[in-house]
């Protein structure tokens, strides 16, 4: 398939403490578990009519409006993140009644153009992506660990989504980047009409205006949601003498 540039959104999976696994768990059982986990995700991606660019180890990249065009493939990736997500978590869990501590599956998306298709030679060729795009949404994956959150999104890929449910978790300064970049943290419908969701974006304003009151609207959420990662994550950069959105991760 011949090399062009495309829009798209990018999806990056990768695993906590899968090295670690690695070197804990026997070659048979490891080569079981990971069989089974690459192999359910890919069943997730194609119900959403995604394309596995890559599996790498643990890890796989998806594209979403390659090679064939999808008007709606924001719309898609967010699902699939999301669907991944559950799916990931649900077999995590499976694993660790068999002993197994299985850690937790990061997912990061972007969407922007890139260079797609075929790359190699004549005897050999890899259909993939390219660019700052596939850059951006392995960063946001990444990013998941500073953030305490599983899926980290980009605007880009968010405004795509017709009334997408999220909450903004700041403008993040990738590693590699001097620009900020704002994110979102996709959310279901239930979790995005939680009282939680509604305290949490009172508070985000109040961050977000350098606003005093930014570091006793979140001490308050985390005393009522003392399991909320991100919010947690913004009480202890204000306690440490941080301000404002813009976050520096990687």
């Amino acid at each position: 398939m011949q090399v062009r540039w495309r829009d798209i959104a990018v999806i990056f999976t990768d695993i906590t403490g899968f090295t670690s696994l690695v070197e804990t768990v026997a070659p048979e059982v490891l080569a079981e578990l990971l069989n089974e986990y690459v192999g359910g995700l890919t069943d997730v991606v194609f119900a959403y009519e995604g394309t596995v660019a890559k599996v790498i180890g643990d890890a796989i990249q998806v594209l979403f409006n390659a090679p064939g065009d999808q008007a709606d493939y924001a719309t898609r990736a967010i699902a699939c993140a999301q669907a991944l997500d559950q799916w990931a978590e649900a077999f995590s869990e499976r694993w660790k009644q068999k002993g197994v501590d299985f850690g937790t599956t990061r997912i990061g998306v972007h969407a922007g153009p890139a260079l797609v298709g075929n790359f190699g030679g004549d005897r050999f060729f890899d259909f993939t992506a390219y660019g700052d795009t596939v850059n951006i949404a392995a960063r946001l994956e990444t990013a998941n660990k500073t953030l305490g959150t599983r899926i980290c999104v980009s605007d880009s890929v968010a405004s795509g989504v017709e009334e997408f449910r999220g909450r903004p978790v700041g403008d993040l300064v990738l590693r590699g980047r001097s620009e900020p970049l704002r994110a979102h943290e996709p959310l279901s419908a239930a979790q995005f009409n939680a009282p939680v969701t509604t305290q949490y974006m009172t508070a985000f304003t109040k961050l977000e205006q350098n606003c005093a009151a930014a570091m006793p609207a979140f001490a308050a959420l985390v005393g009522i949601y003392s399991d909320d990662p991100l919010a947690s994550y913004h009480l202890r950069r204000l306690l440490n003498g941080a301000s404002g959105i813009r976050i520096q991760v990687g």
